[in-house]
């Protein structure tokens, strides 16, 4: 494997460890242990963002989500090569995080749920309607594809130099405000996953750790696919939203300069 790549897939893969270790962590102090509530995980997942941003950013561009890479090879010509690698390095990293936090958290997830059921599997993974509300897969799959969407829209905006994209290393935080966004906004039918490494890496980790039910919904049904194709389809839809009705209306790198060099001969 070529060093930059090796960079590249370990950045990714504790970026997106730091991600998972603030947002799980956090869901299973609230959940676990009754200390704090939705506006607390909200502003957690939004600041593992930021903070996983900056571990990565320089070595991978720091995806820590597939739908992102995805999207930006569909869009921004990001290497298809490194697709599968990259997904792979973060599904990685949202599985060691999960068990870190499964492990730190075991007494108190013992005598919060000492059968480990559906009652505390919501720290690791997403269920439709968050296990409470009666919400269907169907309607799970359409507010992952909305949630993804949304995230992509504003991160193709967010990082493109032909529009207003955030100055002096401001990128990381603005996307975590983004996601805290997403998060108070569409919490409530499917538990804003809007990421397949976050969902599944934690699930896998709970089922080896005694959630033996974590495939499955409520109902019974299976469910894990839910927030693996949804933000996949979503973060191709935001993407595509952005390219076709923004990007061909943004003045080209050779105007803008023109612009400025007016403004400064003004």
């Amino acid at each position: 494997m070529p060093r930059q790549l090796l960079g590249e897939l370990l950045a990714e893969f504790v970026g997106t460890m730091i991600l998972i270790l603030f947002g799980v962590g956090v869901v299973a102090q609230v959940v676990a242990a009754g200390l704090g509530g939705h506006d607390s995980i909200a502003w957690a997942w939004g600041l593992g963002v930021t903070l996983g941003v900056y571990v990565a950013a320089r070595l991978s561009g720091a995806h820590l989500n597939p739908a992102v890479t995805v999207a930006l090879a569909a869009f921004r010509g990001f290497s298809w090569a490194k697709v599968a690698p990259y997904a792979l390095a973060q599904t990685a990293g949202a599985f060691t995080a999960a068990l870190l936090v499964r492990w730190n958290y075991t007494e108190v997830l013992a005598k919060a749920d000492p059968g480990h059921t559906l009652k505390t599997q919501g720290v690791f993974s997403t269920l439709p309607g968050n296990g409470t509300f009666p919400v269907s897969q169907w309607g799970a799959l359409r507010d992952q594809i909305i949630g993804t969407a949304i995230l992509l829209l504003v991160i193709m905006a967010l990082t493109d130099v032909l529009n207003t994209a955030p100055k002096a290393n401001m990128g990381a935080f603005i996307t975590g405000l983004l996601v805290v966004a997403i998060g108070l906004a569409f919490g409530t039918d499917a538990g804003y996953a809007i990421n397949p490494a976050r969902d599944f890496g934690p699930r896998l980790a709970s089922f080896i750790t005694g959630y033996g039910g974590a495939w499955r919904d409520q109902y019974g049904d299976l469910y894990f696919w839910v927030p693996i194709v949804g933000p996949l389809i979503g973060g191709l839809l935001g993407a595509g939203l952005y390219r076709f009705l923004i990007t061909p209306f943004l003045p080209s790198q050779e105007l803008q300069a023109g612009r400025v060099l007016a403004d400064e001969e003004a």
